[in-house]
């Protein structure tokens, strides 16, 4: 709870709170690291971790329960995730890259976070940028190739019109992971620009996954609007939506100013690396002033 605190603190005093941000940031996972995230040695307690490697049977791997299941303690133990504590709500972003396209992805991200040395930091609250190698699958909406799959979460402010601090910069990385590289959406993950131009990305294996939906699911019992946008099967239904501030939770890819927040001094930009990217991004007064002039036009 204390690390959503300096979030919201941190991202309510702007852009020029960065460097207190890194210094939380360090502050946090130095913790976590010192403390085994979590994990135990020889089934002692926190305060007793020893270090890597943590060997155990598979019954003992740590977990979190349901908020509704906790203990009746006064929320001394509530659930990260608990409202009532002003607990955790974040976005994610999550991909699947081709295998031979990520030594691209990891280059451009580095070209990114030289440009702007601490616009990632937020990431190691969250665990940071994590990647994990997975092999080709049959499924009809599985791995079309051997892929690494890249997951990021950040910060998320509980105001959709809110914009993030250094928002132009993880909405580059996700464009570049999706788009550039070429990036399969995880179905479970991602915001709404993460399934654009989905049914392109697996070709005839969605035609087979409709198949199969229909003559499992004639009713449409595990289907809804969303899904329908999704697989193209709703006339007029679209995965991004055109109005103000959509951008700000990836519900659109800007295109222009007021999707974005011009009156918080974000505007609609090209990427720093990813020229093609559309992200929101803070900028001065003299651009935020002429944004405000074109918004109302």
């Amino acid at each position: 709870m204390e690390m959503r605190g300096v979030e919201v603190l941190e991202v309510a005093i702007r852009q020029g709170s960065a460097l207190k941000l890194v210094l939380s940031t360090h502050w946090t996972v130095t913790t976590l690291l010192a403390t085994g995230s979590g994990f135990q040695n020889n089934e002692g307690n926190l305060l007793e971790f020893t270090g890597f490697p943590v060997v155990g049977n598979h019954s003992d791997l740590q977990t979190s329960g349901s908020c509704l299941t906790g203990k009746e303690d006064g929320l001394l133990t509530a659930c990260g995730w608990d409202r009532r504590v002003g607990g955790l709500f974040y976005h994610q972003t999550a991909a699947s890259i081709p295998l031979p396209n990520i030594a691209a992805f990891v280059s451009d991200v580095k070209k990114l976070r030289d440009l702007r040395p601490y616009s990632l930091c937020g990431l190691d609250l969250y665990n940071g940028l994590l990647m994990r190698f997975v092999r080709a699958s049959t499924a009809y909406l599985g791995k079309t190739s051997d892929s690494v799959d890249i997951d990021m979460t950040y910060f998320r402010s509980r105001d959709p019109m809110d914009p993030r601090l250094d928002e132009d910069v993880l909405e580059e990385v996700e464009q570049m992971a999706l788009f550039k590289h070429g990036g399969l959406p995880h179905w479970g993950k991602n915001r709404h620009v993460g399934f654009l131009g989905v049914r392109e990305k697996y070709g005839t294996r969605i035609e087979q996954f409709v198949a199969a939906m229909k003559k499992y699911d004639p009713e449409g019992l595990f289907s809804s609007p969303w899904t329908d946008a999704v697989l193209g099967l709703r006339e007029g239904s679209q995965v991004a939506v055109d109005r103000k501030g959509c951008a700000l939770e990836g519900m659109c890819i800007c295109s222009r100013d007021v999707h974005c927040a011009p009156e918080k001094g974000y505007v609609c930009r090209p990427g720093l690396v990813y020229k093609e990217a559309r992200v929101c991004r803070k900028v001065g007064e003299k651009e935020i002033s002429d944004a405000m002039v074109l918004a109302d036009l």
